[in-house]
């Protein structure tokens, strides 16, 4: 018998995902902007620690745009059949 399905246990529709992404995406890129700023206006070890964080932040935005939450899905295991053959029955026919 077929397992009934529930609308919650569907996966957010791709718009909204790509809605989350684009929306993490824009914070962490607001993030870099003010590390700009506060870098042109500070001297000394903050204005190091500013930049370095605009540099880098590009590419952990990215990851944590992109990065996948946990699935709600059950994952089905599918069971393989296991064959075996004995050694004995291997024939080799020229």
């Amino acid at each position: 018998m077929a397992e009934r399905q529930s609308v919650t246990s569907l996966d957010l529709s791709p718009e909204e995902e790509r809605k989350q992404r684009m929306i993490r995406y824009s914070i962490a890129m607001g993030i870099r902007t003010i590390c700009i700023v506060l870098g042109v206006f500070t001297t000394g070890i903050w204005m190091w620690l500013f930049f370095g964080a605009a540099i880098f932040l590009p590419y952990f935005a990215v990851v944590i745009a992109n990065a996948q939450g946990p699935s709600t899905k059950k994952q089905s295991s599918a069971i393989a059949p296991k064959l075996t053959i004995k050694a004995s029955d291997i024939r080799i026919d020229d």
